[in-house]
């Protein structure tokens, strides 16, 4: 990658509808596990290589998508980042192409309603004209995938296939040396129409580059996990509880509270006389009291009293009492037994 200022591409317009009742509220990325939002786990992986002061984050947002700039304000604010909206649902292509004027020079665009667990840094040393990252699956026919030549880059992009040898599934993680031959793509995808299911899907404009003589280059993520449904965010709560995010050994003394790790426990959480875990996020200003909750996410400001859950969402500022079994309600919503 040359020193050049790097530009990543975050299209998140989509309305979430899959992982409703939590995306009534708040964008897909904005939702929490392990201790932070899908978005922030995604912007730490990449902060890891991409220095501040040359780096500018573009956000393409949609419904709610007013949410993010006072999010990055605070949790980011060294970053620099710019804001498109996408007034209509024409695609992925077509939301990129919303930002053209920082199309260009190295461009990282990221899908975040996953998180792979990778290691970025080394784009700066990468020459290949591009990089799309790919997991290796059981089955391919319910994914796009890649097929890779003898060369070791890609040939072509397969939706769906209908055959096995092909079993590289493309995550929605994608690096490109010069965003100007992105955004020319884009462009001719656009003006020929060239268009699946009524959108402008990224995969098309990437294969357009590819016929032009684009060199990309497939690069495996171990870990890939998807936050676009309340089961594979518990899930991915899960992996993360178990693989670096629990913070038990940080937490003080809390008064009658049995954890059981892994958990995260926001330190501003005020919890008494429960037990949480194993597998348990409770956010910012969460209150739990004589409760017992395990596998679950609490956001921030949550309140559960004298509750069993597990296997839950529960939104911000959500309350529950008296309950028993497994609840998944959205910010501002209660649910209370008599």
């Amino acid at each position: 990658m040359p020193n050049e200022t790097l530009k990543i591409v975050i299209p998140m317009a989509g309305y979430g509808k899959r992982l409703r009742p939590h995306t009534w509220s708040k964008p897909k990325p904005l939702v929490s596990v392990a201790g932070k939002t899908v978005l922030g786990h995604v912007l730490d992986l990449v902060a890891g290589f991409a220095e501040p002061e040359n780096t500018e984050i573009v956000f393409i947002v949609g419904y709610q998508g007013e949410q993010v700039r006072p999010y990055m304000e605070e949790k980011y604010p060294a970053i620099k980042a710019h804001y498109f909206v996408q007034e209509e649902m024409k695609g992925q292509s077509h939301a990129i192409a919303i930002a053209r004027e920082y199309l260009n020079g190295p461009t990282l665009v990221l899908f975040v309603d996953t998180i792979i667990d990778t290691d970025f840094s080394f784009l700066k040393e990468e020459t290949a004209g591009g990089v799309i990252w790919v997991k290796e699956v059981e089955d391919p026919r319910r994914f796009g995938v890649v097929k890779v030549g003898q060369d070791g880059f890609v040939e072509s992009l397969i939706e769906k296939p209908d055959s096995m040898e092909n079993n590289l599934a493309i995550v929605g993680n994608y690096y490109f040396a010069r965003g100007e031959d992105l955004l020319a793509a884009i462009d001719h995808q656009i003006e020929t129409n060239l268009q699946s299911k009524g959108e402008f899907y990224l995969a098309d404009a990437i294969a357009i580059m590819i016929q032009r003589g684009l060199s990309l280059r497939p690069k495996i993520a171990d870990v890939w996990l998807d936050a676009g449904l309340p089961e594979t965010v518990l899930d991915t709560n899960r992996y993360l509880l178990d693989n670096g995010r629990d913070n038990t050994g940080t937490l003080a003394s809390l008064d009658g509270v049995e954890l059981i790790a892994p958990v995260f426990v926001d330190p501003s959480a005020v919890v008494r006389d429960s037990v949480i875990g194993p597998h348990v996020s409770v956010g910012a200003g969460c209150e739990v009291t004589g409760s017992k909750i395990s596998d679950s996410v609490l956001e921030p400001q949550a309140k559960v009293h004298n509750a069993e859950i597990w296997r839950s969402l529960v939104g911000q500022r959500a309350q529950i009492e008296g309950v028993r079994g497994i609840i998944n309600i959205g910010d501002d919503a209660e649910v209370k037994s008599k």
